[in-house]
């Protein structure tokens, strides 16, 4: 019987016979992994389920990412509770200094793998798909259920196949694939649903720039959003992990619920606009609004893809005195990686801000905040209203390119007309 790669996944994690779009499942999980945003919201709900320990303490992991490092009181108590929590109940725990931004992290730690199932408490869970995993974003009181059975409860999804192709234009990134599927299906378009990435456009990106297509494929309302595993994923892979695991894809003849083409040597650099992720234009049709801040990082765009992106637009240029910019690696390794580069010094001599790995700005917990009437662009994943800080400020989201060209123009242009 023909099935989807997101089919195959979650047969193999469940005890029931077949499954089928709308079906709805147990399923097992490979891993748990919450932060000090979400964990402590779980802990009361496991203390209340009278939980003593959790399922499998091997396949638990907390960050904490969210909040730090703290930036207020209550921070503080979540960041403390998260490592409390973590250390009597034995889980794995990656504290402050010690991890990064968890997507990336876990990513890059070997956690995750193809095919595996990973429940996490952030929405953004979805990012593993781009190692050919089922992650999927989960609400605390269903992470507690996990950390206390190892299972829960999802609707098996229909499939959208992406097919990349063709060649990309000089500063197209992924960040660019991704807002192009989202203006094509909407920010509604993917609900129920997984997303596909396939094509030879698909299978020319590198790792850091899938984590950055995957991220997104929430904003497309999509459950998860993967690609299938491939030489570049077992490359990625080896050396990272010992955690076992076999390619798999999309029968030919599987059903897929739509299937979107798109031609990459037709697609040139876009931007989101406020107040959507689906508000996306060519950044040629919006060149001229002027930009206050200028934010690089997030849980896949913190890279050192992007880090170096930024330093192909800033090398041997001055940030514009109007703008302001805040650089945040993903992670530790990340950072010194960068550092050992000469990347680090590259931005502060530009007049950036370089931050330790954090997630603050761009969920509106601190670090680069927005004041009323301020306008920025990111390379992070959601422009909702009030998302940065004032529900008066302006979030725009683009790739890296964008962000560091308009950083040196102090408004929004195409980044070949300031590279060097």
């Amino acid at each position: 019987m023909a099935r989807t790669l997101a089919e195959k996944i979650l047969l193999a994690h469940t005890d029931a016979d077949d499954v089928r779009p709308g079906d709805v499942v147990m399923v097992r999980c490979d891993l748990v992994m919450a932060n000090d945003a979400s964990g402590p919201v779980a802990f009361r709900q496991l203390e209340e389920m009278g939980a003593k320990e959790v399922f499998d303490p091997a396949k638990v992991v907390m960050v904490s990412d969210h909040f730090s490092p703290a930036s207020s009181v209550r921070s503080a108590d979540m960041l403390k509770r998260l490592k409390a929590w973590s250390e009597s109940y034995g889980v794995t725990f990656y504290g402050q200094g010690r991890g990064g931004i968890e997507h990336t992290l876990l990513c890059e730690e070997g956690w995750i793998v193809p095919g595996s199932v990973v429940a996490g408490g952030d929405s953004h869970t979805c990012t593993y798909g781009a190692l050919g995993a089922f992650g999927t974003g989960l609400g605390s009181t269903d992470i507690a259920a996990c950390l206390a059975f190892g299972e829960f409860w999802q609707v098996v999804p229909g499939t959208i196949q992406v097919e990349y192709t063709g060649e990309r234009q000089p500063f197209v990134a992924g960040k660019d694939l991704i807002l192009a599927v989202i203006a094509e299906i909407g920010v509604a378009g993917g609900t129920n649903t997984a997303l596909e990435f396939v094509g030879e456009g698909a299978e020319a990106l590198s790792i850091d720039e899938r984590l950055a297509v995957s991220n997104m494929a929430v904003e497309a309302g999509a459950e998860t959003g993967f690609f299938p595993a491939d030489d570049k994923i077992s490359e990625y892979l080896a050396g990272r992990t010992s955690r076992t695991w076999e390619a798999e894809r999309s029968d030919p003849d599987a059903e897929f619920v739509r299937q979107v083409h798109i031609d990459l040597s037709r697609l040139p650099p876009l931007i989101a606009m406020p107040h959507s992720p689906g508000n996306v234009s060519a950044v040629a049709d919006i060149v001229g609004r002027k930009i206050d801040q200028v934010y690089i990082g997030n849980c896949a765009n913190g890279t050192m893809t992007d880090l170096r992106q930024v330093a192909e637009i800033w090398a041997g240029q001055r940030i514009h005195n109007d703008c302001r910019a805040i650089v945040v690696p993903a992670t530790q390794k990340i950072y010194r990686e960068a550092m050992a580069e000469g990347l680090l010094d590259l931005f502060v001599e530009a007049g950036a801000i370089v931050s330790t790995p954090t997630c603050g700005a761009c969920f509106g917990g601190g670090m680069g905040l927005l004041g009323p009437g301020e306008t920025v662009i990111a390379t992070t994943n959601r422009n909702f209203r009030g998302r940065m800080g004032s529900g008066e400020a302006e979030v725009h989201l683009a790739n890296a390119y964008v962000a560091a060209a308009a950083a040196l123009a102090g408004e929004i242009v195409h980044p070949g007309d300031v590279a060097r």
